[in-house]
Formats: structure tokens, sequence, C-alpha cells
């Protein structure tokens, strides 16, 4: 699948894979506190970016940790 992945989403990616994003109900839920925007769990889930956990942390898929990967800084 190909997505366009913004700024916002490689911010909401990062939170994910540092485990502090639970996404429950159709909600994301980061640190605790809903997500400004409303639609970006969702439309990463559909994605295929993060997958939800049942009563846990949402967890990044291969999808999402190869999203994540070119922002990741390489050391020199």
């Amino acid at each position: 699948m190909n997505v366009t992945i913004t700024h916002r989403d490689r911010s909401v990616l990062r939170a994910v894979a540092a485990g502090r994003c639970v996404y429950t109900a159709g909600t994301l839920l980061v640190d605790g506190l809903a997500c400004c925007d409303q639609f970006l769990g969702p439309r990463l889930v559909r994605a295929g970016l993060i997958a939800p956990q049942p009563g846990g942390p949402a967890h990044l898929t291969r999808a999402g940790l190869a999203a994540l990967a070119p922002a990741v800084p390489t050391a020199a």
C-alpha cells in the first residue's frame, strides 16, 4: 500500500514505537490523552502502520517500522 506519511504521522509512529500510545474504541490515546487529530489513529490502522492491542499499547507493524525507518538518523 502506498501511503503518504506526514510529519504528524511520523511523530505518532515514534510515540507508538516508544510505547506511549493506546488505540481503543477507534480513539488513539497518546500519554493517556486523546490525539487532537481524531482521524489520525484510524487512518494509521487502516494503512496497516499500527496495530491495536486489546487492553494494551498499540504497536508498529512491519510497514510502520519501514515507514519510520527513513526518519531515523544514521550514525556517521
